[in-house]
């Protein structure tokens, strides 16, 4: 669960890029708050990061600012400014969907956030997914369990990775031979997918670092 804190971490950075997409759009907080269906006081608070929002909420204002979701929680799930360094936990997404467009990964749905060690962390930007099905439970992991995934494009053979098919990021074991790229899942009823290179819809988008178990 995110603690008090890291809400007010959330809602600062989000807040920021409220106002930052307003301003571009040369709006008013008048003019946002009739898009959106709200008050002129209410839209000055969150950009002050004083009042809370869910993700409808969110929905709403991103697409008054013309914007997607992902730009206005920019910053909010990795190391910032408004961050503490001091600080023992950071806030991480929960990522339900992603997308990747002009080479650059998108978190399309974003279903919470995830309170965590900052001894976890060692450089780069990470992200939770949630496991889904039994094609990895050779390696312990099980359906529900939190999946935490350092973002990178590249791992070592036998390494889990996320791997994005589609819009759908899949956990796998990964192996090189030559041009051909084989996914593996840990669990001998489902076979391997064997990638000739020809594929553009597949992209290795980050390597599992720790699963967190769902009780």
């Amino acid at each position: 669960m995110t603690g008090p804190e890291d809400k007010k971490i959330i809602y600062s950075v989000v807040g920021k890029n409220i106002k930052k997409y307003r301003d571009i759009r040369n709006y008013s907080l008048q003019v946002l708050a009739e898009k959106v269906g709200i008050t002129k006081k209410t839209v000055q608070r969150y950009e002050n990061g004083e009042h809370k929002f869910d993700m409808d909420r969110l929905r709403d204002l991103a697409k008054a600012l013309d914007v997607t979701v992902p730009q206005l929680t920019e910053g909010a799930y990795s190391f910032s400014e408004t961050e503490s360094s001091n600080s023992e936990y950071i806030s991480l997404p929960v990522v339900g969907k992603i997308s990747c467009g002009n080479g650059r990964l998108a978190y399309e749905l974003i279903e919470g956030y995830e309170t965590t060690p900052r001894s976890w962390i060692n450089g780069g930007e990470y992200f939770y997914l949630r496991a889904k099905g039994d094609s990895m439970i050779g390696s312990r992991i099980y359906d529900g369990d939190l999946l935490l995934i350092r973002t990178q494009e590249e791992v070592e053979d036998g390494e889990i990775a996320a791997v994005l098919i589609d819009d759908e990021a899949v956990l796998k074991k990964v192996y090189k031979q030559n041009n051909t790229l084989i996914l593996q899942s840990a669990n001998p009823d489902y076979p391997p997918i064997i990638l000739t290179g020809k594929e553009n819809n597949i992209r290795i988008i980050g390597k599992l670092k720790k699963v967190v178990i769902s009780f």
